[in-house]
């Protein structure tokens, strides 16, 4: 099964990064930054997004391991704050335009194998129908719930800033460098008996449930 996650589980969690990040960028256009587009990054080609640590190495061996956590990334779009209209308040809605559409892309799948039960599909279509869906759900929504977290650089980080005033929000956000290390960290050894892994794991069930899945 691990194998199967692994051949199926990593293009869906590639192109759902993907889409994550093209959220970002497009919606930073339609609130005045066109860098994203100028970049060539509003593109569902792989190549353009594709982060070697983020994007293959690390998803691969959280599959491979068994892990209940599985989450990746893609290159993040860039953004030019000074573009937006509204500053820190539109550099928020940006942030926020990534987890809210795999939460979209999460109930779009949820919704579809519901109405694949209630017309009674079967067989081996509804099997292969089956697989793939629940690992579009469940990827996508670990991708929401895990970029969500406050921590910089994820995106929960900028939605969080808001809340502080603006020079120690920029001291918050300035962590963003070794934010990644410091994630990797915390999801590797429980501190003081906080495991982030099994939050993340305890929010993805609580979050499954609500959607009924």
């Amino acid at each position: 099964m691990d194998i199967v996650q692994l051949i199926i589980g990593l293009p869906v969690l590639l192109f759902s990064a993907i889409l994550h990040e093209i959220a970002h960028g497009y919606v930073a256009e339609r609130l005045g930054d066109p860098t994203a587009r100028l970049s060539g990054r509003l593109t569902l080609d792989p190549r353009k997004h594709i982060d070697p640590f983020m994007s293959i190495i690390l998803p691969s061996l959280l599959l491979l391991s068994g892990s209940p956590v599985i989450f990746g990334g893609a290159k993040p779009v860039p953004i030019d704050e000074f573009n937006l209209k509204e500053g820190r308040k539109d550099v928020a809605i940006v942030a926020l335009a990534g987890p809210l559409t795999n939460v979209l892309i999460a109930i779009s799948a949820a919704l579809i194998l519901k109405a694949l039960i209630f017309i009674h599909i079967g067989g081996i279509f509804f099997t292969i129908a089956d697989v793939l869906l629940t690992i579009i759900f469940t990827y996508n929504l670990f991708l929401a719930i895990f970029n969500l977290l406050p921590i910089p650089p994820l995106d929960g980080s900028k939605i969080f800033s808001l809340l502080l005033p603006r020079r120690e929000a920029d001291a918050y956000l300035s962590i963003g460098s070794i934010g990644i290390f410091i994630l990797l960290i915390l999801l590797s050894f429980p501190i003081g008996g906080f495991s982030l892994q099994q939050f993340l794991y305890q929010l993805f069930i609580s979050a499954r449930s609500i959607m009924g899945m």
